[in-house]
């Protein structure tokens, strides 16, 4: 075998949790499945609550906004929406001030299995059933994520899948169908074949796909496969990584194929670098978030018009979907009952279709109910970004499963990264998809079982 260069991956998340775990008592009864006797809040009260958060830039103007209008509409419960950095900062600083925290925090997909551990959670599906509140009209594909045990643990918040982003001019001038992306690897490397052009000494790449570990896991998705054990961890608690797959080599191979045939960059791990090329014209299939729609829209101008896919899988693979992206809000059992519920309140009003529309507009994220979509304010900007509704119809079409539902591990982090350097090495050339894949499952398994012994 190869040798095999590996970053040096931390191990904060299992500093994290034992210090939180220290800190609060193993107890942590509200997050087991204890029950929250629904408290009201008197005329003449004002309940403050605090909320911590990871959004920045525009998307963080939106939360600022959405906040002061809350607070504005109501009497009962003030909200303190405060900006914690990153979700790693934001972790970081949970970590330090215990129960001194929030009263709601806002936590990454991939943060779920620690939150759960954490005992500083009340489960949403608590205030749910004490209120009598209705989950029938959200997308079930977005709740899925955050549900466990058949119970809803957190409340989504911002929601993204990947799509597919394409050149339509490009595609004309390809001699393709700008209407008919490619729906498989097959066809998607024979598009990338074609629309790989050079003048004048620099070469227009068919397409480029960043080295980045979500993306990965969404392949796996696509085609049926888990990424951990025991139904992606949620039967059971996960004990090992199974991404030495032959889905997993599948799509390393295909994208290794694509670069090596010269029809693909490889712009490394960022995102960012993708979507900027992506923009310029210097590639003409890419992938990325949903969430990126409003700025790569920005980004092309009338450079071009924009096309947007399906996620493509092998011929015969078999059936999957996409997994969601991005953050939920939970509501911290730290925090005395009355506080809790007026952090309940706050969420609830996140929920309405009116403020889901308004901050599906404001951010590309989607809305998590299906009422948001008849909002005509939400019409109209559809029908000025027809793009986003390809997001819509992907969600909608991955039947929601196991696979789908995504994995459940308390060292997501990490395992991004090892998956991400197993992705570069196989794309240099350093290892094969086989090599590099048996060294990520060994490497992810041994975090696991790090972790488990420390949280059981």
């Amino acid at each position: 075998m190869r040798a095999l260069r590996r970053p040096v991956v931390t191990l904060w998340a299992l500093v994290l949790i034992a210090a939180v775990l220290a800190a609060c008592g193993r107890g942590g009864g509200a997050a087991s499945g204890g029950e929250s006797q629904k408290v009201e809040i008197q005329p003449g009260e004002r309940v403050k609550v605090t909320f911590w958060h990871a959004m920045g830039g525009v998307a963080g103007e939106a939360v600022q906004r959405l906040v002061d209008r809350f607070n504005a509409s109501q009497d009962r419960v003030a909200v303190e929406a405060v900006y914690q950095g990153t979700y790693d900062d934001a972790l970081q600083k949970l970590r330090a001030a215990g129960a001194d925290g929030p009263t709601i925090m806002q936590v990454y997909e991939i943060g779920s299995r620690f939150m759960i551990d954490s005992g500083m959670i009340q489960p949403v599906q608590n205030f749910i059933d004490a209120d009598g509140f209705s989950t029938e009209d959200f997308e079930p594909n977005i709740l899925g994520y955050y549900t466990f045990d058949g119970r809803l643990y957190s409340m989504p918040f911002n929601t993204s899948t990947p799509i597919v982003y394409y050149n339509k001019d490009a595609f004309r001038e390809a001699g393709l169908d700008p209407e008919r992306p490619p729906r498989t690897f097959e066809e998607f490397k024979e598009y990338a074949r074609q629309l790989t052009v050079t003048r004048g000494g620099e070469t227009r790449h068919g397409a480029a796909i960043a080295l980045y570990g979500w993306f990965f896991e969404q392949f796996l998705a696509v085609q049926g496969a888990h990424y951990v054990d025991n139904d992606n961890g949620r039967s059971a608690r996960a004990t090992k990584a199974i991404i030495n797959s032959p889905e997993g080599e599948r799509f390393l191979n295909w994208l290794k194929e694509m670069v090596d045939e010269g029809v693909a960059a490889n712009l490394g791990r960022r995102t960012a670098e993708t979507q900027a090329a992506f923009s310029s014209g210097r590639i003409a299939m890419t992938m990325d978030s949903t969430a990126a729609l409003g700025n790569i829209l920005a980004g092309v101008g009338d450079k071009f018009e924009i096309g947007t896919a399906f996620l493509p899988r092998p011929e015969g693979a078999a059936e999957g979907g996409v997994i969601i992206g991005g953050a939920s809000l939970w509501i911290m059992s730290t925090k005395p009952l009355k506080e809790q519920w007026a952090a309940w309140e706050f969420v609830k009003w996140l929920t309405t279709p009116e403020v889901q529309a308004e901050w599906s507009i404001a951010t590309g994220y989607f809305p998590v109910r299906k009422a948001a979509y008849d909002q005509q304010i939400l019409k109209d900007w559809h029908a000025e970004r027809p793009q986003f509704t390809t997001a819509i119809e992907q969600l909608r079409a991955s039947k929601l499963s196991t696979v789908t539902q995504g994995a459940v591990i308390g060292t997501f982090p990490q395992a991004r990264q090892i998956v991400e350097a197993a992705m570069e090495s196989v794309v240099l050339g350093q290892a094969t998809a086989a090599e590099a894949l048996n060294a990520a499952a060994q490497e992810i398994t041994k975090g696991i079982e790090d972790y488990n012994r420390t949280t059981q």
